[in-house]
């Protein structure tokens, strides 16, 4: 199992699970932070949204054409299940959950599939941290 920095310091491609077109939410912050910091981020929301900071939306995982290397979930506790597993289907390599976002099934879930987790965590907090030059 990887840290959280090796998992950041490993990815280059970031689904954002809702992401939002909202500057004043924590989601939209994030996804910005990421992609100033050089990642390629891919926002994943239902179908009320075309772009977010410039980048397509698709509705789900499944849609992502390219090696997902992070899904990095900002969703309720209840749904994250489904998103594990569907990162689990779609092949990749992470499961992180933001802050404030706790799932024993989804640790579960990640950990039946061989799939880094991380929870309670902030990717834009660790990578300020442990790799920003």
């Amino acid at each position: 199992m990887r840290s959280p920095q090796q998992i950041l310091a490993e990815a280059r491609t970031i689904a954002v699970v809702g992401a939002s077109p909202d500057p004043s939410r924590p989601s939209n912050d994030v996804m910005r932070y990421l992609l100033d910091a050089g990642f390629r981020v891919i926002p994943v929301r239902p179908a009320d949204c075309a772009e977010i900071h410039g980048v397509p939306c698709v509705t789900s995982l499944a849609e992502i054409e390219e090696p997902i290397d992070l899904v990095d979930v900002f969703r309720r506790p209840e749904a994250v299940p489904d998103h594990a597993h569907e990162a689990v289907a779609v092949g990749a390599k992470a499961l992180w959950l933001q802050v404030g976002i706790v799932s024993e099934q989804a640790r579960r879930i990640a950990a039946g599939a061989d799939l880094d987790y991380v929870e309670n965590a902030c990717t834009k907090v660790v990578h300020k941290l442990f790799l920003a030059r």
